[in-house]
């Protein structure tokens, strides 16, 4: 299968992948690389599987210690999540991450995609996984689009239909399919030449009609996102817990900071001492 030598010969080496591929460590990945780059990502997933390479090892640190060790990853409350699961994992499933959908399903932070991606990749088991650069390679490929947009059921029942019967080959052609999305088909200069599926890609035969959708950037500087990074940037980087006006001086709007602090201590990312300070949860 074209597409199946495509991905032996062009995939990207990651930790998270092959022999790597445990549900542990897939799940610990698919959590990392939410809305964060793979290039960010891997050197932090090596040093958290080296610390923590069990969900019980993960379970019994305070929470603080993985938000610590989640760095600049961004969206920390993943890693807060992430220690809720592994505690979910121990006490309902003996410490071994589940791999029936359903199960995962039921796992702090972990939605459809998530829970799919640990069972295909995690487990070999034969389950559509749809993230961003899957459905924008079966948009063009098999539907004749190039529309973007967030997976929905019917993107679910059309990757089912696309994917080989053999549970093991269904898993790998889906991190093909992946692969394909984020080295080849990608969504501002496709590389259709260097494509496997190229000749029978629908788009392509369409002559390549420009997206009907328009495709959205999110804002970074000066957002309550920014300014509750560079908060945690502090307290991850202290000995001991800090006052709130040396805080403060992470942030020059002072009621937008007082706003995301709160919204720390409230999203349980930042703990208030008794004696008035501020510190990572312990």
């Amino acid at each position: 299968m074209a597409l199946l030598r495509f991905f032996d010969e062009r995939s990207r080496t990651l930790p998270w992948r092959d022999s790597g591929a445990t549900p542990w460590r897939v799940l610990t990945s698919e959590v990392m690389l939410q809305q964060t780059p793979v290039v960010r990502v891997a050197p932090v997933f090596e040093a958290w599987m080296l610390r923590w390479p069990t969900p019980a090892a993960l379970a019994a640190e305070p929470s603080g210690e993985p938000l610590r060790a989640w760095g600049r990853l961004g969206y920390p409350r993943r890693a807060l999540r992430l220690w809720m699961a592994a505690g979910v994992i121990v006490e309902r499933f003996g410490g071994a991450v589940p791999t029936a959908v359903d199960d995962l399903l039921t796992l702090p932070g972990v939605g459809q995609y998530t829970a799919r991606a640990v069972a295909a990749f995690g487990a070999g088991r034969r389950v559509p996984v749809v993230d961003t650069n899957v459905r924008r390679v079966m948009n063009r490929v098999l539907r004749g689009t190039d529309d973007a947009g967030a997976a929905t059921p019917a993107d679910l029942v059309l990757m089912e239909q696309w994917l080989p019967a053999a549970p093991a080959v269904a898993a790998r052609f889906s991190a093909a399919v992946m692969e394909l999305g984020a080295l080849v088909c990608t969504a501002a200069a496709p590389k259709c030449p260097e494509c496997p599926l190229v000749a029978g890609c629908r788009w392509v035969l369409a002559g390549r009609p420009a997206s009907q959708v328009r495709r959205r950037t999110q804002a970074w500087h000066g957002t309550d996102r920014q300014a509750r990074g560079r908060i945690l940037a502090l307290l991850r980087e202290a000995d001991e817990p800090l006052p709130e006006p040396v805080l403060a001086a992470a942030w020059p709007e002072p009621i937008q900071f007082g706003r995301c602090l709160a919204s720390l201590v409230a999203d349980g990312l930042t703990e208030r001492t008794d004696d008035g300070r501020y510190t990572l949860p312990r």
